[in-house]
């Protein structure tokens, strides 16, 4: 079913690139969550991400990120300027919200994975996303974006990471008791407050004691450094994009993407219009060169050993050649003609995950 090279690479029967994706949003979309919902098992024309069409896509699994939204939702909140944007900064959660939707929203993937009858699998470890691949099911690893439903004291970190959570990010876009996330503004640097808590600090050393890889996507300038000088563990960005191409807040500067590198982590490329594009304008129609040009330039200035796939399906919008998931050949068919060989393709689509997971998870 699969050719399995001698580092652990895998070509799916079909030639089509094997992809573990490191962000998506599908959780928040879920019938097993929210009425109205959508089947993950049953192929749809809404969204970005369901079983089907991640398997017609050569997408074998992914980070699947929990995460609650604000309790009682604002209207407007973005500034248009003369040059681009800001979103005012989210308001923080109430704790005790944020722990009954963050378990609802365990309690529903778990409902779809028993649903599922074995072609979906939770994945703890590496050798489980390998075995998954192997038998052709689909493997699921638990991220939780934004941790408000853990407290200061960080009761519930081990009771989430018992139910499989192997990835955490310590803020969103917005302040937390962790830390501060950084706002939604183009142009403008992600330099735009203070970095992490006692207690945000605190998190990190207990997700590197576990085995919990520690997500710095969305966070502001200053925790990331505090991240890169308190953890022990690979810097990763789940899901990010370059402040050189595109001035968004949420995108890393080049001196970030060094630390990136030399930590042995990665970066896992963003597909939201508004971080690739370098005018960040949220219009999906642009040419899929674009798209390649932009994480060639995170290849050129990391190194193809730390650079992988984020793509935000499902929490994002997406340029128009990378629709939804079926769509994801397209990108592996442009960077091959941008001269991608197929070694760096599969670092890129597969093996970069594993290696760091490999480091992070002990």
């Amino acid at each position: 079913m699969r050719q399995v090279g001698r580092e652990g690479s895998a070509v799916q029967a079909s030639g089509k690139v094997a992809i573990f994706d490191g962000h998506n949003d599908a959780v928040q979309h879920l019938a097993e969550y929210r009425e109205g919902g959508r089947d993950f098992l049953m192929r749809s024309e809404e969204g970005h991400l369901d079983l089907p069409r991640a398997r017609e896509g050569g997408m074998i699994g992914g980070l699947f990120a929990m995460f609650a939204g604000a309790e009682h939702p604002r209207e407007g909140g973005v500034t248009r300027t003369a040059d681009g944007y800001e979103v005012r900064l989210a308001d923080p959660l109430d704790p005790a919200y944020a722990r009954r939707t963050i378990n609802a929203q365990l309690s529903a993937l778990e409902t779809m994975v028993a649903r599922a009858g074995g072609n979906i699998r939770w994945a703890r470890t590496v050798d489980e996303i390998e075995a998954a691949r192997e038998d052709a099911a689909f493997a699921i690893v638990l991220h939780l974006e934004g941790p408000e439903a853990i407290s200061a004291d960080l009761d519930g970190l081990e009771q989430l990471y018992a139910r499989g959570l192997r990835s955490l990010g310590p803020v969103w876009s917005r302040p937390n008791i962790f830390g501060h996330g950084v706002p939604f503004a183009f142009p403008r640097s992600p330099d735009t407050g203070p970095g992490l808590t006692d207690a945000g600090k605190s998190l990190v050393k207990a997700c590197n004691q576990l085995g919990i890889m520690v997500d710095v996507s969305h966070l502001n300038e200053r925790g990331f450094w505090d991240v890169a000088a308190i953890s022990t563990a690979p810097i990763v960005a789940t899901h990010a994009c370059a402040h050189a191409i595109c001035r968004a807040t949420r995108n890393l500067t080049d001196r970030q993407l060094d630390a990136v590198k030399a930590s042995g982590g990665l970066v896992g490329f963003n597909f939201s219009v508004s971080e690739v594009r370098p005018d960040a304008q949220r219009d999906p129609d642009i040419p899929i060169e674009t798209v390649v040009d932009h994480l060639g330039y995170l290849v050129e200035r990391m190194g193809d050993d730390h650079v992988a796939l984020g793509s935000d399906f499902d929490g994002a919008l997406m340029p128009l050649p990378v629709k939804d998931a079926s769509h994801l050949p397209n990108l592996i068919q442009a960077l091959r003609a941008h001269g991608f060989d197929d070694a760096t393709l599969r670092k890129i689509a597969f093996d970069n995950w594993m290696r760091v997971f490999r480091q992070s998870w002990r």
